[in-house]
């Protein structure tokens, strides 16, 4: 008999219709759903029903998926859980400001339902990833040490805190130190993306590593026209 753990997925939005179809089509991909139409229930449900992802609406009365997702990343207990905006804010400029705000992924309504479930998939496998101790487990440049066993970021021993994904892309220039990766390897390495999707996706999270970072943020450096690489300070 399996013991492979049924992934829990919270589902968010103001129209009923709308999680009514999510539940159903994820439940039928074999997750385990809990939806929510109230955004004021948010941080109970999330505490009771401990997700490994959520999906929120952005636009909603009284508190906003922007709004939630800032609580969460603030929230030690909620704060590496992954989050997927859904939303009828499908512009370039709505999709980096979610990205900012902590998301890792961004759905434009109406969605497509086959890319929907790979796109929550793939989230889903990042951040069992990072979960996962591979490679080297201590990495330090400077001020900055990384520890992928207790998946922590220190600056100057404070821990700072990042997202899964922030994390990730940390690690992968700083393992690599040096050596130039561009926008769309990063792409491929972080975020397990094979399409093209929008390179400003890998500059959006540089940006907030490189403000956590704090003194040290240019031991991220710009290749202008190809991408990023960790360098020595």
């Amino acid at each position: 008999m399996s013991t492979h753990k049924v992934q829990r997925i919270l589902v968010l939005d103001d129209e009923p219709d709308v999680t009514e179809l999510l539940q159903y089509k994820l439940e039928q991909a074999g997750y385990r759903v809990d939806v929510l139409n109230d955004p004021l229930s948010f941080i109970a449900r999330v505490r009771e029903f401990e997700p490994d992802l959520m999906i929120l609406d952005i636009m909603m009365p009284e508190l906003n998926g922007l709004q939630l997702c800032r609580i969460a990343r603030a929230d030690s207990a909620m704060k590496h859980i992954p989050i997927i905006f859904l939303t009828a804010k499908g512009e370039a400029e709505d999709r980096v400001a979610g990205l900012e705000t902590g998301a890792d992924d961004y759905i434009p309504k109406p969605f497509n339902t086959k890319e929907l479930l790979l796109r929550v998939a793939n989230v889903l496998t990042r951040s069992v990833k990072t979960e996962e101790p591979v490679g080297l487990k201590r990495i330090q440049i400077a001020g900055v040490l990384i520890d992928e066993e207790l998946h922590q970021v220190r600056v100057d021993d404070v821990e700072v805190v990042l997202t899964a994904t922030e994390f990730r892309l940390l690690k992968l220039l700083m393992e690599r130190k040096g050596r130039v990766q561009s926008r769309e390897h990063l792409l491929v390495n972080v975020w397990n993306y094979d399409t093209d999707i929008e390179t400003r996706t890998v500059d959006t999270h540089v940006r907030r590593v490189r403000e956590k970072l704090g003194p040290y943020a240019h031991l991220i450096e710009t290749k202008r026209g190809v991408g990023y690489r960790a360098v020595d300070i």
